[in-house]
């Protein structure tokens, strides 16, 4: 067996050398306000859809996106359209990610949001208020009252459609003990 070697660092403290290649300098990046000397790791866009980032600290990267438009630059229906085309694809799935607080507190996503919407109910409504808002709107635009009516049956899928939401919506909740 070879004899073994006692490392020059063993035992406390350490009196061993330092491995100098262990501690070269770390590069930061500093805030790209003026004046300010902070760290800035928060990156920030320069304008819409555009790569080109600013770098700030926590301080100012808050101010920076307080005042910071999306937006700007559209007009009004480019500005609606580039919103529906976003909430579009996640905007039943959002709903899910908020639940863990009970309603009427910002817990409902916007699917769920626009389902009590469609049934002229309050955003904090319990599920037994929406089952009867549900039933009473079914009966109104029930496609057998209006036989034929393309825009009724559009109607009524869609009613049905938000009831599912918010019917999910009580179900997780429920199973997550809210």
């Amino acid at each position: 067996m070879p004899p073994t070697r006692t490392p020059k660092s063993w035992g406390f403290p350490r009196w061993g050398e330092y491995d100098a290649a262990g501690f070269d300098a770390a590069t930061v990046r500093i805030c790209d306000r003026h004046g300010c000397e902070e760290k800035g790791d928060c990156p920030a866009p320069k304008s819409p859809n555009s790569k080109d980032r600013w770098y700030f600290c926590q301080k100012h990267a808050g101010e920076y996106n307080r005042g910071y438009n999306y937006f700007e630059g559209l007009t009004k229906e480019q500005a609606q359209d580039r919103a529906n085309d976003e909430n579009a694809a996640a905007k039943h799935a959002r709903s899910r990610a908020y639940e863990w607080a009970g309603s009427g507190d910002g817990s409902r996503g916007q699917g769920e949001l626009d389902a009590l919407e469609l049934f002229e109910l309050d955003v904090d409504a319990k599920f037994e208020e929406i089952k009867l808002a549900y039933r009473k709107w079914a009966k109104l635009h029930h496609p057998d009252r209006k036989p034929g009516d393309e825009e009724a049956a559009k109607l009524f899928q869609a009613g049905q459609a938000a009831y599912e939401v918010l019917k999910r919506a009580e179900e997780m909740r429920e199973w997550k003990g809210e």
